[in-house]
């Protein structure tokens, strides 16, 4: 395996979405394999209570270092996390978003021990700004061939300090919920009758994840099941929790009151994954797509959009469906067959599980980033 590696993760995060589970579950791994982990997170980080509540043992080692990280241009924070990556012999400083990129950056210019790596998450565009910040990074990791394809593109850097890394999951966790789960008891604690049909979406609410077409489409698909209920599964980070409104008075124009939820943050998601009849992932854009690898993992049929990242976890037919981005009827047209259709459900269930645990594994993830870690170090050393 190696001698240990101290490794300090950087997140200026201040919503917990893909990208900051994925971190959570790269840091657990980490701490697993018996390297030292620093974290540097804001003061209110959503990261702190999500590694505290996680129950893994070791984590109580990862010490924290909370910096304002305003911006690519916080110079305090810039000094701060070079004084920390020369205290602690840091030998590998990994940036999670683009925003932190240059503050790592800055962090081992001066500390010549150091390497950096950073991941890219999301599919937008780099700016020419980040020629001149990436010009120090060791290596690019995305997190899914897509977004490698868009690093390439934005010039950013070499094309061999590129590489892929595909996003994983504790594939056991959502296993061993489906294996425990009592649904008739899940329904009853939400209120809901026992012969229910349930549908429903995970993500932060932002008009780029689809909601408002997972409405219309509920909309459609009650008319045909009318024992269909909806759940809607994410926190809303926008000023005045504007797009919530936007979605709650759509639910009362489709008339929608009395069958949709809108949940916010769901503790249990395990729970939720396996008591849906039917996930639906409406969005416009996905990096990867982590919410609908979970709700596989968990045996739950799914319907997504064809984004870049759904196409690259779904098998269409063999382990989801996939359907036009932003098309209602075709979206309403699939989770209807899917609910007419129990033993479809049941297939493509089974069959999305069993592909997520071959290839979506948190151990691989960690292990390939620790390879990266490793090679990077020995190359800097000859």
């Amino acid at each position: 395996m190696g001698p240990a590696l101290k490794i300090l993760q950087i997140s200026s995060a201040q919503s917990l979405g893909g990208g900051e589970r994925h971190l959570v579950d790269l840091v657990e791994g980490l701490v697993e394999r018996g390297h030292q982990v620093d974290l540097a997170l804001r003061p209110n980080s959503p990261l702190i209570d999500e590694l505290r509540s996680s129950g893994k043992k070791g984590l109580a080692k990862v010490k924290v270092t909370t910096l304002p990280l305003r911006n690519s241009l916080d110079a305090f924070s810039a000094r701060a996390l070079a004084k920390l990556v020369r205290q602690n012999q840091i030998q590998i400083v990994h940036a999670h978003m683009a925003r932190d990129y240059p503050l790592a950056a800055y962090a081992v210019r001066g500390n010549k021990g150091a390497r950096l790596i950073v991941t890219r998450h999301v599919l937008f565009p780099l700016s020419r700004l980040h020629r001149v910040t990436l010009a120090k990074a060791a290596r690019i990791i995305a997190v899914s061939k897509a977004v490698a394809t868009q690093v390439r593109a934005d010039a950013v850097a070499a094309p061999e300090r590129i590489s892929v890394i595909l996003n994983g999951i504790d594939a056991s966790k959502f296993e061993n919920a489906s294996v425990r789960f009592h649904r008739e008891r899940f329904l009853a604690s939400w209120g809901l009758p026992e012969n229910s049909l349930l549908i429903g979406t995970v993500g932060e609410l932002t008009a780029l994840k689809g909601h408002e077409e997972f409405l219309r489409a509920a909309a459609e698909v009650r008319k045909q099941f009318p024992r269909s209920h909806f759940v809607i599964a994410g926190t809303d980070s926008s000023r005045e929790n504007k797009n919530r409104a936007f979605l709650e008075k759509l639910i009362k124009e489709l008339e929608l009151t009395d069958h949709v939820r809108l949940v916010g943050w769901v503790e249990d998601l395990p729970q939720l994954y396996c008591a849906l009849d039917v996930f639906v992932s409406a969005s416009h854009t996905e990096s990867f797509g982590l919410a609908i690898t979970e709700a596989m993992a968990s045996g739950t049929a799914v319907v997504a959009t064809e984004t870049e990242g759904a196409r690259e976890i779904i098998q269409p037919g063999e382990t989801g469906l996939l359907v036009p981005v932003g098309d209602v009827a075709a979206l309403a047209t699939a989770t209807t067959g899917l609910l007419e259709d129990e033993s479809q459900r049941g297939r493509l269930g089974t069959a999305a599980q069993q592909a997520v645990a071959a290839q979506f594994s948190v151990e691989r993830m960690v292990e390939e980033t620790e390879e990266i870690y490793r090679a990077e170090i020995k190359s800097h050393l000859a």
